[in-house]
């Protein structure tokens, strides 16, 4: 944003903060109504000279965090968080529901800041520990949030402008927790809302599902044996708990050999894979040797087929459409089957998988899992009016999340 923009931004909000806490002025026009409640709720819990986060208990933090959905998503999007911090010169955090953080990086300035006033392993980050803040109110809320400049009810950290977005059980919808991102004022940009969102995206789509619920264990690449493919909206394959690294071609050949238990002989996984392009029956065979090699020789061939456990969040979803438990579908989708596939047969599964979810919240549109497909379909205008009219004079808090994203799409 142009420096003069956030300059005035950054005064007003001083002079918002000032009489608040100065003069007790009415700021109803001045600031916006979650920002005032949480001033409120910080003017009765702390003095604005806090000078850090208190800390919880190291041990506890550590346990809590020890063998949680949340450190295993971490874990396995950690490269990933760390290049935003680093590339950005962020601090990313991840909470628990009480605000409390679990892990955090920094780029090299960031990190120091942050270490300043406790916004570490361990820090208290709830509004009545801290005063307010984006992750206090993305968990209250439980929707995205931003906190730019004096915002924040604390002075320590009226030269940060924090991002943040909730986190969810994948299946469940349980809230575990934020994602936050944070830097200095004036280095807000209009897309930092927009990556907090992402990022929490990815970690859910790289959390195991939770256990005692009727599908959990899945897709759940850390323990089960055999293999476990993602194909929606990402592409990850799980050999015995290991990530393999596989190439784009690959992982197609992978996922027809998935689709087809029973087997397919070169000739016609040749057909799905490149349809008419003129590609050599060597060719395939070659990825096909790297496959088998891959995954310990649990490739048989003539036919070519898989001869281990093989689970897929195509057929996760796929089962779970077919129940009629279309919020639990719409939670485990992630988005189109490998964007950009050229492969015939992966297009043509890629469309029907699409088309079955659109057409199951039409039927029956349910407002969380609509806000959650309008997440990954923004332009889908359809899907939301549905939603919106079975809403209709009913109080929700779906509402101004669907309005705003009809008026998005529409513009």
């Amino acid at each position: 944003m142009p420096r003069g923009e956030l300059q005035t931004r950054r005064t007003d909000a001083v002079r918002a903060w000032t009489a608040f806490v100065e003069h007790g002025d009415d700021l109803a026009s001045l600031v916006r109504p979650e920002i005032l409640t949480s001033w409120t709720r910080s003017e009765a819990a702390i003095s604005t000279d806090v000078r850090e986060a208190p800390l919880a208990d190291e041990s506890e933090t550590a346990a809590y965090w020890r063998g949680s959905p949340l450190e295993t998503a971490v874990e396995r999007v950690e490269a990933e968080l760390r290049r935003t911090a680093e590339d950005g010169d962020l601090v990313v955090a991840v909470t628990d529901p009480e605000t409390r953080i679990l892990w955090t990086y920094g780029g090299r300035v960031m990190r120091r800041k942050a270490e300043t006033v406790n916004f570490v392993v361990g820090g208290r980050w709830d509004d009545e520990s801290v005063g307010t803040n984006a992750l206090d109110l993305a968990n209250r809320t439980a929707t995205p949030a931003m906190v730019f400049s004096a915002e924040h009810y604390a002075p320590i950290v009226h030269n940060w402008v924090c991002w943040a977005a909730p986190l969810h059980d994948p299946v469940t919808g349980t809230q575990l927790g934020v994602i936050d991102i944070s830097t200095t004022w004036d280095r807000t940009h209009p897309i930092g809302l927009a990556t907090a969102r992402v990022l929490a995206r990815l970690i859910e789509t790289a959390m195991p599902l939770s256990h005692g619920h009727p599908v959990a264990g899945v897709l759940d690449e850390a323990t089960d044996p055999g293999l476990v493919l993602r194909v929606l909206g990402t592409a990850e394959t799980w050999f015995d708990g290991q990530r393999l690294l596989l190439n784009r071609r690959q992982t197609e050949v992978l996922t027809l050999l998935a689709m087809h238990p029973e087997g397919l002989s070169l000739e016609h996984l040749h057909a799905l894979v490149y349809g008419d392009q003129a590609v050599t029956l060597s060719t395939l065979k070659a990825e096909v040797s790297h496959l088998r090699a891959a995954l310990g020789g649990q490739l048989a061939s003539r036919p070519y087929r898989l001869t281990m456990p093989v689970q897929t969040d195509v057929d996760l979803v796929l089962s779970l459409l077919r129940g009629g438990r279309v919020g639990a579908a719409v939670e485990a989708y992630g988005g189109d089957l490998l964007p950009g596939t050229n492969s015939p047969a992966l297009a043509e599964l890629a469309e029907y998988v699409a088309v079955a979810v659109r057409e199951a919240l039409l039927a029956d549109p349910q407002p969380d899992a609509v806000v959650r497909y309008s997440e990954l379909a923004p332009y889908d205008t359809e899907v939301v009016e549905a939603c919106l009219h079975r809403l209709s004079g009913t109080p929700h808090p779906a509402v101004p999340l669907l309005k705003g994203r009809l008026a998005a799409a529409q513009r």
